[in-house]
């Protein structure tokens, strides 16, 4: 069963809703290089995805746990979160939404904007 065009696009508007809380919260924490990316027609693990780093693993740390305060005070404190041991990498999923927040010299490395802002090729149909 497939969800009406109306409730995609209402799921759509509440989604960017919160990814501009979510910059808005990453910008609170002195987070730098917050980069949005609109996942539609790429995938369907979820609507957006917000990359951000911090300066220090200590700093990705303390992102990471304010976005998940702020994320359960918006009633989302079922959120899988990965990367907190290290603090290289900590990936939040909202399922929805999933925010990536990085030490500099991993997200270049990973360089995760390049991957998924590049247009997804065109469908092939057999005939």
């Amino acid at each position: 069963m497939s969800t009406p065009p109306t409730e995609l696009l209402a799921k759509k508007s509440a989604s960017k809703d919160l990814v501009e809380k979510i910059c808005q919260w990453l910008d609170d924490a002195k987070a730098e290089a917050i980069v949005t990316i609109d996942l539609e027609g790429k995938t369907s693990i979820g609507d957006y995805m917000v990359i951000a780093t911090g300066r220090t693993d200590r700093h990705v740390g303390a992102i990471a746990d304010q976005i998940q305060r702020k994320l359960k005070g918006e009633g989302l404190g079922r959120t899988r979160v990965e990367g907190t041991e290290a603090c290289d990498w900590v990936l939040i999923d909202t399922g929805d939404l999933i925010i990536h927040v990085f030490r500099p010299e991993v997200r270049e490395f990973y360089n995760l904007e390049k991957m998924w802002s590049v247009n997804r090729p065109p469908e092939v149909t057999a005939h």
